[in-house]
């Protein structure tokens, strides 16, 4: 996978701009994700937002099959998880940016 910094370095001021303007439009809301976290943290709401889904589905079935006794497990899990819900969005900014910079380059060569 290539580095956004590096491929942002490779495009020009308006194709930054067109980059920056896909970002806005298609990340994830850290509002959206923290309340998602707060209300179905322990079926994992915040997870399938991230398109975790394996996981998000793992703590929905924790909590299920044990009718709500697993409510501890999937909440230390889920208190973990606030801590790395900052990565997420950083790790999904970097993603969007990769992926329309690695497309603007292809329309270059293909010009």
């Amino acid at each position: 996978m290539y580095n956004s910094q590096y491929l942002m370095s490779q495009l020009t001021n308006e194709e930054r701009l067109l980059v920056n303007s896909e970002v806005e439009k298609r990340r994830r809301s850290a509002a959206v994700a923290y309340l998602l976290w707060v209300f179905l943290g322990f079926v994992g709401g915040h997870r399938f937002y991230f398109g975790k889904t394996g996981s998000g589905v793992a703590m929905a079935l924790i909590t299920i099959l044990t009718l709500g006794f697993g409510v501890i497990v999937t909440g230390v899990w889920a208190l973990v998880d606030v801590f790395l819900i900052s990565g997420w969005l950083r790790e999904d900014v970097e993603q969007i940016e990769v992926e329309v910079a690695q497309a603007i380059l292809a329309q270059r060569q293909v010009n």
